[in-house]
């Protein structure tokens, strides 16, 4: 059902504004962890990609240390995005709703609200997005692994890791794409920022962004009193 889908800290708070809790304070922090290794991972896997880019291993202390640095921090977003997953995966199960949505892509960038269906707490854009994020992180830490001579240099034989190698490049490039998609998405809906800064958003823009999530809280009798 879909009143399931809420998460424990999604509360309405009433007040002027009216306040809806969206992320706690160690979803938040655990969000700018992985925005933050996916920086540092693109800079550094760039830096190690291509010679143009060499220059940028002087923010890691030179060509040998972002070697060696470059696979731990791929390390701390594989685990730091797997929190993240288990706590939201199933808020992210497609819906029928999501079909719809995308059938409106046009009212959705022309920001024609009252033509698209009334949504959850996500919508299919952002489910695309954590989905990609999911299965692109899995593929690198995989082909990564299996790249990381230091640790796993007898682990697989040559052609292998040939293969592995391209295979982390193309899904580098890839997610490269996603998170660029979405920090855009991120600064040009108004208020999304909102939610993970300080970890709630107006009730106007949760009912205009996503009506059903909304109601979902009010049918669930998540509403604290007035502060």
């Amino acid at each position: 059902m879909e009143a399931e889908r809420l998460q424990p800290g999604d509360r309405i708070h009433r007040g002027d504004p009216i306040r809806v809790n969206r992320y706690g304070p160690a979803a938040r922090a655990n969000h700018w962890i992985i925005a933050a290794s996916l920086i540092l991972l693109s800079i550094s896997g760039l830096a190690l990609f291509y010679p143009v880019f060499f220059p940028l291993t002087a923010l890691f202390g030179g060509g040998q240390w972002t070697r060696f640095i470059h696979p731990w921090i791929g390390v701390v977003l594989f685990f730091s995005f797997f929190v993240f997953f288990f706590q939201l995966w199933r808020a992210n199960l497609p819906t029928r709703t999501d079909v719809v949505w995308v059938s409106h892509l046009k009212d959705v960038v022309a920001q024609n609200e009252d033509k698209l269906p009334e949504l959850g707490k996500y919508n299919a854009g952002q489910k695309f997005i954590f989905w990609a994020m999911s299965g692109l992180i899995l593929a690198l830490i995989v082909s990564g692994v299996i790249i990381w001579d230091q640790y796993f240099a007898d682990a697989t034989a040559i052609p292998v890791k040939r293969v592995a190698i391209l295979v982390h490049a193309i899904f580098a490039v890839l997610i490269i794409c996603v998170f660029i998609l979405h920090l855009y998405a991120g600064i040009w809906t108004r208020g999304t920022l909102r939610a993970m800064t300080r970890g709630s958003v107006t009730g106007g823009w949760a009912y205009r962004h996503h009506r059903k999530w909304l109601k979902q809280m009010v049918g669930a009798r998540r509403i604290d009193p007035a502060e």
